[in-house]
């Protein structure tokens, strides 16, 4: 089996370069149905990343239906290749107007998901909830530990609407969300900043947990607006001026 991956340059899209070259050695026969991909080291080696960003490859391929992982054994090709979700391949679009298209799409779903979860929520969705805010308060502000704490909050709400629809599609945005976070943290990590952000989370699992959809979704709009300031972006419905607006790098 010979690939064809090439050493990639820097940039704020690396997990998503990382895993188009490897969905197109799958699409191209490269690596066929069964094949176990390469290990992460030798993967980072060969496109010259980290390995995080190689994990952060693999997990976007693996939620797209294209590869499938067991622990201990590494990463296969999955037997049907067709993506079971959405994909957008990566773009030369700037880093700000990319963020602010997904933060629109954020607030189409998140925002009527939350009052919609604040009316079906169980008391396992509540825990799963509180697990994810605890974990992000226990975690420095911006570090992966916050931002997987931060994502799996979403993905609770998500799951408390039981339309499976809601799920794949935050699910999908999670992995976008991944370099809006991570654009806030390396922006500017402060205990204002974590705390704001913290504070919008309890807001909504308050909402949620009392049962008052408006609350819920006023309170996950309110959440969506501060973490757009919080990466430089404009509210939402403003234009973003594509020469000025800051983004990560």
């Amino acid at each position: 089996m010979t690939l064809k991956l090439d050493r990639l340059s820097r940039g704020p899209h690396l997990p998503a370069l990382v895993a188009s070259s490897i969905s197109r050695e799958i699409a191209e026969g490269r690596l066929r149905p069964g094949d176990r991909l390469p290990t992460e080291q030798s993967l980072a080696g060969t496109f010259g990343v980290s390995r995080n960003v190689v994990r952060e490859a693999i997990a976007r391929l693996r939620f797209e239906g294209l590869i499938w992982s067991q622990q201990g054994r590494g990463a296969f090709v999955s037997d049907a290749t067709t993506p079971v979700v959405l994909q957008i391949e990566p773009s030369r679009t700037p880093a700000a107007e990319l963020f602010a298209s997904l933060f629109q799409v954020r607030e189409m779903i998140e925002v009527p998901a939350a009052a919609l979860a604040a009316g079906l929520r169980d008391g396992a969705d509540l825990e799963r909830m509180r697990v994810a805010r605890n974990s992000m308060a226990a975690a420095p502000y911006g570090s992966i530990a916050w931002l997987e704490g931060d994502l799996e909050f979403h993905r609770a709400i998500a799951a408390s609407t039981r339309n499976a629809y809601i799920q794949q599609i935050v699910g999908f945005t999670a992995e976008r969300v991944r370099e809006s976070i991570l654009a806030a943290g390396n922006r500017a990590r402060s205990d204002d900043m974590a705390q704001a952000t913290l504070s919008e989370h309890e807001r909504i699992l308050e909402a949620i947990a009392a049962a008052d959809p408006e609350a819920a979704g006023t309170a996950m709009r309110a959440h969506l607006g501060g973490a757009m300031h919080r990466i430089g972006l404009p509210a939402a419905g403003a234009a973003v001026p594509p020469a000025t607006a800051r983004a990560a790098g």
